[in-house]
This record gives C-alpha cells, sequence and structure tokens, in this order.
C-alpha cells in the first residue's frame, strides 16, 4: 500500500533536497522512493550534458547482482522514453522500446519512471519497478514530488561544485600568480600551471601544447600518471589542437573513440577532452584595428573511459589558466629578449673598452719600445736588445690586430659570426644561470683545438664543414643543454665537448648534478633534441654518470 502524501513526507523531503552532498540526498531519496510505495527497486541516475550517466544509486540488487551488470544502465530503450514525461507501465517487458535485460539482470516488470528535471533541463531520471500490486496514481504524485526533490538536490549540488571550484580556482591563480612575480623558470610555471588545472577539473591527464619546428606543434608539459607516452608528441595538423590555434576559442570532446583519427595514438587511452587556447593579445595595429588575439599554444585535458564529459564551466576555468600560461610565455620571451639586450650592451660596452683602452695602450707601449731602441743606437748591448724590443714591437702589433679582429665580432650579428664564437657566447650567457662558468672543449678530427681561435683556420674549417644548418643545430644543442643543467640538474660544474670528424659531429654535455630522473615526465627538450639529430640522421639521449650527475649525448650525420 502507497503512503499519502502528508506533510510530514513534504517535510521529510525538503530536507533532502537541501543538503548539499548530492549522493547522499540521491542515496535517501531512492530508499524514501522504495518505501514510500512498495516498489522493491528503486534507482536515480544524474546525466551530464550529454545524457550519460554521470552517478547512479539503486536500491534492491544485492551486490553480487551489481558486480554481475558491471556497469549503470545506457538510458536507452524504456528509460529513454521518460523524457517525454511520467511512464506508468504494468510490464515494462511488453513496451515498444523495450530491448531486453543484461546477463545476470532480475526480471523486472511493474514500472513506474519520471524524468528529474531543473529549468526545462533533464538533470537525471527517477524510477521504480516490482510493486506486485502495481503502482497507483498516489504514487505518481508521490515519485513525482521525490523527482523534484532531486531536482533541487541535483542542481543546488551543481551550483555549490561550482563556488567550490571558483574557490580553488582563486586560490590556484594566487599561487600562480606569485611564480609569475618571483621570476620562476617558464617551464615550472607551465608545469605548475599542468597540474593545478588537473587538480581544479577533477582531469586525468594535462598537456600543453607549443610551437616547434617547422610550423608543427608539440607536447611539451604534461602531468598525470598516463601522460608520459605525450611528451614529444606532434599533433596532427586536422586535429582539435590545431583547430583551437586556428580560431583561438575552445573545443569539447566527448568522444575521442568516435573520431579516433584526429587524434595521436598515445591520446586515444582517454575518452573525454577539453582544448583551451593559451590566448595573448596585441597590440593595436597601425590601421587602428585595435587590439588583435593571438594563440601561443593549447592547454588540453584529458578524462578516462567512463568519467563525465567536460562542461562550458570546465572549459571557462580552463579558459584562464590558458590566460596565465600565456602570460608567462611572454613574460619569459620578455626576459630573454632583456638577457640578449643586456648581452648586447655589455658586448658593445666591451668592444669600446677594447678599442679605446686596450688598443690605445699597447700603441701607447708600442711607441716607448720605438723610444728604447733609438735610446740604444750605438751601445755595445744594442744588437741583442733591439733584437728582443723588435720581437716584442711584434707581439704589439700582433695583439693590436686580434683585439681588432674580436671588436668586429662583437660588433657583428650574431648570425653572421662563426659557429666557435657562436658557442663561446652561449657558454658565457650560461654562467649567469649555471652560478659557474661551464667548460667547453672542441676537436677536430680527433685534434684538440689548443686556443679556440674564433679567426683561425681550424674555425674556418669548422665553419665549412658543419654548414648554417648543422651549426644552428649544434649551436642550439649546447644552448639546450646547458639550459638543462642550469634548471635541473642542481650541478657545480658543467663540461661541452664537441667533436667535429669528416663525416659526424658528437656533443657531449655532462655536469656532476643529481642525474637524470626516471619518474620525471618533463622531457620536451630531449624531444626537440632527438628531432635536431633525426633530421640528420642521428640520435640523442640522456644518460646518467657512473660518479653522479648526467651527460647529454647528442650525434648527427654531417652532409
Amino acid at each position: 500500500m502507497s503512503t499519502p502524501v502528508t506533510p510530514a513526507l513534504i517535510t521529510q523531503l525538503l530536507d533532502l533536497a537541501g543538503q548539499l552532498d548530492a549522493e547522499r540526498a540521491l542515496a535517501e531519496l531512492v530508499v524514501a522512493a522504495a518505501d514510500h510505495t512498495g516498489a522493491r527497486y528503486a534507482a536515480i541516475a544524474e546525466l551530464d550534458a550529454y545524457g550519460e550517466t554521470t552517478t547512479f544509486i539503486q536500491q534492491g540488487m544485492s551486490a553480487e547482482e551489481v558486480a554481475v551488470l558491471g556497469h549503470p544502465p545506457r538510458g536507452h530503450g524504456v528509460l529513454g522514453t521518460l523524457p517525454e514525461g511520467v511512464l506508468l507501465l504494468d510490464d515494462l517487458t511488453q513496451h515498444p522500446a523495450f530491448e531486453g535485460f543484461p546477463p545476470g539482470h532480475p526480471p523486472m516488470h511493474t514500472f513506474l519512471g519520471v524524468p528529474v528535471m531543473a529549468g526545462g533541463i533533464v538533470l537525471g531520471r527517477l524510477y521504480l519497478t516490482n510493486k506486485p500490486s502495481g503502482f497507483t496514481p498516489q504514487d505518481v504524485e508521490t515519485v513525482t514530488l521525490l523527482a523534484a526533490a532531486a531536482a533541487v538536490a541535483m542542481d543546488n549540488a551543481r551550483l555549490y561544485r561550482q563556488a567550490q571550484d571558483r574557490e580553488r580556482w582563486m586560490q590556484v591563480s594566487q599561487e600562480i600568480t606569485a611564480a609569475l612575480l618571483e621570476g620562476t623558470e617558464e617551464e615550472d610555471v607551465l608545469a605548475l600551471i599542468a597540474q593545478r588545472i588537473r587538480e581544479v577539473a577533477d582531469a586525468d591527464g594535462a598537456a600543453i601544447v607549443l610551437p616547434s619546428l617547422d610550423e608543427e606543434w608539440m607536447v611539451e608539459i604534461v602531468d598525470g600518471p598516463r601522460m608520459a607516452p605525450l611528451i614529444g608528441a606532434v599533433l596532427p595538423p586536422d586535429g582539435p589542437a590545431i583547430e583551437s590555434v586556428h580560431t583561438a576559442s575552445g573545443v569539447l570532446v566527448d568522444s575521442i573513440a568516435r573520431d579516433a583519427d584526429r587524434f595521436i595514438p598515445e591520446a586515444r587511452i582517454f575518452e573525454r577532452a577539453l582544448y583551451a587556447p593559451l590566448l595573448t593579445h596585441l597590440a593595436d595595429d597601425d590601421a587602428g584595428a585595435g587590439a588583435t588575439t593571438s594563440s601561443l599554444g593549447v592547454l588540453i585535458l584529458f578524462r578516462l573511459p567512463g568519467r563525465p564529459a567536460f562542461t562550458e564551466q570546465d572549459l571557462a576555468v580552463a579558459a584562464d589558466f590558458g590566460r596565465q600560461a600565456a602570460l608567462a610565455l611572454r613574460l619569459a620571451a620578455a626576459r630573454h629578449a632583456e638577457d640578449i639586450a643586456a648581452l648586447l650592451n655589455e658586448r658593445s660596452r666591451i668592444a669600446r673598452d677594447l678599442h679605446d683602452l686596450a688598443i690605445q695602450q699597447l700603441f701607447a707601449t708600442g711607441m716607448r719600445l720605438e723610444h728604447a731602441k733609438k735610446l740604444l743606437a750605438g751601445t755595445p748591448e744594442e744588437p741583442t736588445v733591439v733584437t728582443e724590443i723588435d720581437e716584442a714591437i711584434g707581439g704589439v702589433d700582433e695583439g693590436v690586430r686580434q683585439i681588432r679582429g674580436i671588436v668586429r665580432s662583437l660588433r657583428d650579428r650574431d648570425e653572421q659570426l662563426p659557429v666557435l664564437e657562436r658557442l663561446l657566447r652561449e657558454a658565457s650567457l650560461a654562467r649567469a644561470s649555471l652560478g659557474f662558468a661551464p667548460s667547453m672543449l672542441l676537436t677536430l678530427d680527433g685534434e684538440q683545438l689548443a686556443e679556440l681561435d674564433t679567426a683561425g683556420e681550424q674555425a674556418a674549417e669548422i665553419d665549412a664543414r658543419l654548414g648554417d644548418h648543422m651549426s644552428d643545430d649544434v649551436v642550439a644543442v649546447v644552448r639546450e643543454g646547458l639550459s638543462n643543467v642550469a634548471r635541473h640538474a642542481q650541478a657545480t660544474s658543467a663540461r661541452v665537448v664537441i667533436d667535429v670528424e669528416p663525416r659526424t659531429v658528437r656533443i657531449v654535455v655532462s655536469d656532476d648534478g643529481r642525474g637524470p630522473e626516471p619518474a620525471s615526465d618533463r622531457r620536451s627538450g630531449l624531444a626537440n633534441l632527438l628531432g635536431r639529430a633525426e633530421d640528420h640522421g642521428g640520435a640523442a639521449r640522456l644518460v646518467a654518470n657512473p660518479g653522479g650527475g648526467s651527460s647529454l649525448v647528442w650525434e648527427a650525420w654531417i652532409g
């Protein structure tokens, strides 16, 4: 016999609807539905925006029966008709939409189901089965009230979750802003952003995609236990990541499996995805068209199969994180430009000092030697001393010539410099970030260059042998190798060894730091270097040194 709708029942429903813990409230509602109607089985399913079940709570089945079924109902068949309104059946197996029970499912006949709706949106389904005497109009009224209470509970819980998410976002935003203001390294800020957005969005994986060589876009930063295989992956040009870059707008994917060809194989273990561009606003253009927006990269979130799809609210939060990531990239670029400007200013100062002070001092010394030579004329010591003075004057002239060459090279553009000069520049620039000067050793055909003479014959031979493309890659490898030592190794010394052979070039950047971390999933720098090596038929690897520290080994074919 069904229970009439009493004030006590209404009070109970209101108390349940007022709870902010949706799962607990729905569990109590299911029990109340079974108790008040006399149904053996009762269940409520909470749905996402795509109609997929996110929460399923049932009453009446044993744990063994639930385990056999394996997953909650998909919402097909008879359940799919609930959005049309209340459904009351004497035997659900006779309904035209009935598709049969899965193996292990208990038999069910009498049926009462109602959609759970708020503001015209279907939030879920509440249904009951197997009342021996059949459901009555009183049961319909009771279940309709329960569905209304469930809608209030679901909506309140949704609003409460959004409020919690906003609070967490504000805390994380403050953390990221503090890291930016403290001048934290770009890679560390991006890694922090990936970690925090994954936590706030309850995602199973997060990735940040940045531009790479030849207009390609590569996964540079990842966070999550299943994300390591994605590091260094180049994304397909027709995929949603590139779509997000070109349109400067977010993309929601509810099923990766449905369109798997647009995703890299490493991402196909996931089912849901969210793409938020890293947007930055550029200055007004000359035509007065106003500020333009550019995408510096893409932030991606993943969820595994069975997890709920991402929502527009998730996308809004991710977009905020994306803007902070773009800010980190712009600040890093500004700091790099500032470093380059400081370096160029320092080089100009050195050039002026060499020209105005060192050369003038050498000229003065040469003149004094000439004067001393005249004073010795006619003395017994003249032959021996004059020979020594002539050699000293020759040394002064050679010193002037070399200093003038250095001044010219300091004033030239970097791309016009010999590769040896560019390598020495990288070592000098790395000193600020390392805290010490790295050593550099260069051999040509097995012969060590005793003096790194940038204007010598050996330097010219190295330039001719490497060519422009290989020279750029060699400089980039040394730069990235020393940068990785500065950021990750906690080293007290570093050494760069470059061996140039007739057909190969080999670079080893070693340090005495803490060594490579096998568990680390940040290997984007190594992926870039590997790509450069493979362009020349070579390879790159990071290995642990027997005595401690690590070595980056990069090898490539010349020609």
